[in-house]
């Protein structure tokens, strides 16, 4: 059996876009900064998935969203083509059918962090990137 089922936590990137389609729909566009688990040392790479809705509710949600604010939405993987037939552009985002600002509990600092909760929250706290901090 086929599924296609995505669940995504990040933080906003960007204020939401609008566009009114020639159908007289609207749709919702934004993307959700997602971080990768730590693969060396004191690395954290994030990737920044595209988002889109065309129900007015979902959009309502995310529009009431500043960027840096952490949200969690679920949906489907989509590939949509545009361009003439000569130049096809293939583009991958998550067609968001629900969506719901997140509330990410910060642990305490008399908290273990060993436990599984903790290795949970602990993973949506944002980490200082070094090379990217200001120097001096």
């Amino acid at each position: 059996m086929d599924r296609n089922e995505v669940l995504l936590v990040g933080r906003l990137s960007a204020p939401v876009e609008e566009h009114p389609l020639p159908s007289g729909d609207t749709v919702t566009k934004w993307r959700i900064i997602v971080r990768r688990r730590r693969h060396r040392r004191g690395a954290a790479l994030t990737d920044s998935i595209p988002c889109v809705t065309f129900n007015p509710d979902t959009a309502a949600v995310v529009r009431g969203l500043k960027p840096r604010d952490y949200i969690e939405v679920t949906g489907a993987f989509r590939c949509r083509v545009f361009g003439p037939s000569a130049a096809k552009i293939w583009r991958y985002e998550v067609e968001v059918s629900d969506a719901k600002p997140y509330e990410a509990e910060i642990p305490q600092p008399d908290e273990p962090e060993g436990d599984a909760d903790g290795m949970k929250l602990a993973a949506l706290i944002p980490r200082q990137v070094h090379y990217l901090a200001p120097t001096g």
